[in-house]
């Protein structure tokens, strides 16, 4: 039986819910939305406590609509964009997974799919966790 995962395991994708393309529909659903509905899906299909999808308001990268952030504890986080929100859900989980299982978040380049080498907008090093004295 697998262990519980703990915070260090936990690979977070935080998708930017506020950005939309441009021209889009002001009106529509926005792609960070969409996205973040097929992540949860993509989640609910596989069990994988591993990985958490939150929305965040702005990630502050509007003209690379449809942004994610992946950032785990003692890991490298890394800033994608120019996501699809309709077929990039899985690739992003699969990815998510090959990053949880690095010690500090970096995935060798030849081993990311194609669309993470591509999008990638920002790298970020680790920052120290407060630990309670």
């Amino acid at each position: 039986m697998p262990r519980p995962a703990t915070g260090a395991d936990i690979v977070r994708i935080l998708v930017c819910a506020t950005c939309r393309a441009a021209g889009g529909d002001p009106d529509a659903p926005r792609p960070g939305a969409r996205l973040a509905a097929e992540l949860a899906a993509g989640l609910v299909r596989d069990g994988d406590p591993r990985i958490s999808v939150e929305t965040v308001e702005c990630l502050s990268v509007c003209k690379r609509p449809c942004t994610v952030a992946l950032s785990g504890e003692g890991r490298w986080t890394y800033i994608y964009g120019d996501l699809d929100a309709e077929t990039g859900a899985q690739t992003l989980l699969d990815f998510a997974r090959q990053y949880g299982a690095t010690p500090d978040g970096v995935v060798p380049w030849r081993e990311r799919p194609e669309i993470i080498r591509k999008s990638v907008i920002a790298r970020l090093p680790p920052f120290p966790i407060a630990r309670p004295t």
